[in-house]
C-alpha cells in the first residue's frame, strides 16, 4: 500500500473537512450544478481522471461531479477517478506528500489490472494530475492511452506557489519558503510533491540535477527514447490553459512553455524550447496531435457548458 511521508505535522496541518470548500471545489461544483445539454449517443472509450493538489477522487462537488457529467454525456461510458491508496484521506495526502514517481507506479499497476481499460482509454488530468497522467502515458504504454487532456497542468513546472488549496495560510507559507530555499535538497524532493516540479529558471542546472520527477519526464537530464515514442502513441494531446490563472506561475506552463533561462519575466516560445524536440513535441505538432485550448477564468474555473462543448466531443472521437 502507498503510505505518505509527512513533513513536520506540527507545522503542516492538513485541513480536510468538507466544511472548508476550496476554490477548486467551488469551481468544479459549477460543473455539476450548471445547465445541461444533450449529446449524441455513440460508443466511447473509458475515461480515467486524476485530481489535483488539495482535492480527492470522489467528492460529489468536485471530481465526483465530473465523473457523473462524463457518464451522462458520453453514452454511459466507464469512468475511473483515480484514488491513491486505500481511502480518501490518503488520497488527499498524496497530493502533497507521496512522491509522483511512487504515485505513477501505483496508478500504472492498477490501470493494467483493470480489464475495462484493456482496449484503451482517454484521460483527463486536473492541475498537477495533468503532468502525472502524462508520466503514465510515457512510462506505461499498456493499457494504451488514446487522448490526454490536461486542465491547468504544469508541464514545464512552476516557479511560485501563491496559494495552497485546503492548507492553512501558515502551512502554505512554510511550503513556499521551503521551495524557495531548498527545493532541490534530497529530503525535500522525497517529502514534498510540489518540489518535484519546481522549476527555477535562475538555476537551471540545479533544477535539472535536483528535480526527481519533472526533469526526468521532460527528458532534460538524459534522452529517454521510450518517453518520446510512448508519448507519440497518443492520438491527441490537449492542453487547456486558464488565461487568468493566479495559482500556476507561469500560467504558460499549461501550454508547455516557460521562462527563458536566466530570468523570470520573458516566456520562451514553445517551439524554441529544448523539450520541444527532446520530447518529440515537434513531431506531435507536425502530425496534428497537439491541441491548445484557452479559457477565461482562474485555475480550474470551468463551467458545465464549456466542458460539454469543448471536451466531451474529444471523448467521443
Amino acid at each position: 500500500m502507498v503510505r505518505p511521508r509527512i513533513i513536520n505535522v506540527n507545522i503542516i496541518q492538513l485541513n480536510i473537512g468538507l466544511k472548508r470548500a476550496t476554490v477548486f471545489s467551488v469551481f468544479l461544483a459549477a460543473v455539476y450544478f450548471g445547465v445541461s445539454f444533450g449529446t449524441k449517443t455513440r460508443s466511447a472509450l473509458p475515461v480515467v481522471l486524476w485530481h489535483g493538489m488539495g482535492d480527492t477522487c470522489c467528492l460529489p462537488f468536485s471530481l465526483g461531479a465530473i465523473k457523473t457529467l462524463i457518464e451522462e454525456h458520453v453514452n454511459g461510458t466507464y469512468v475511473r477517478s483515480l484514488k491513491i491508496g486505500g481511502n480518501v484521506v490518503l488520497d488527499y495526502e498524496s497530493g502533497f506528500f507521496i512522491h509522483p514517481n511512487e504515485q505513477v507506479e501505483y496508478v500504472c499497476k492498477h490501470l493494467a489490472q483493470d480489464e475495462r481499460l484493456a482496449e484503451g482509454y482517454n484521460a483527463i488530468g486536473f492541475s498537477q494530475g495533468g503532468q502525472f497522467l502524462r508520466a503514465v502515458a510515457q512510462r506505461c504504454p499498456e493499457p494504451p492511452m488514446r487522448t490526454l487532456i490536461t486542465l491547468g497542468g504544469q508541464h514545464q513546472g512552476v516557479f511560485g506557489l501563491p496559494m495552497c488549496p485546503t492548507l492553512t495560510a501558515t502551512s502554505c507559507e512554510y511550503i513556499s519558503r521551503l521551495l524557495n530555499v531548498a527545493a532541490y535538497e534530497e529530503w525535500v524532493q522525497a517529502e514534498l510533491v510540489q518540489a518535484t516540479y519546481w522549476h527555477d529558471p535562475l538555476h537551471e542546472n540545479q533544477y535539472r540535477l535536483g528535480s526527481t520527477f519533472l526533469a526526468d519526464i521532460n527528458n532534460e537530464l538524459y534522452l529517454n527514447e521510450n518517453y518520446v515514442e510512448n508519448l507519440n502513441k497518443l492520438k491527441k494531446f490537449v492542453m487547456v490553459k486558464f488565461l487568468n490563472d493566479t495559482i500556476v506561475q507561469p500560467k504558460e506552463s499549461q501550454w508547455f512553455q516557460f521562462y527563458t533561462s536566466g530570468q523570470d519575466r520573458v516566456i520562451q516560445p514553445f517551439n524554441e524550447s529544448k523539450v520541444y524536440q527532446d520530447l518529440g513535441l515537434d513531431r506531435m505538432l507536425r502530425e496534428g496531435k497537439l491541441q491548445f485550448l484557452g479559457i477565461e477564468g482562474d485555475h480550474l474555473a470551468i463551467s458545465k457548458a464549456w466542458f460539454i462543448e469543448h471536451l466531451v466531443p474529444l471523448l467521443l472521437e
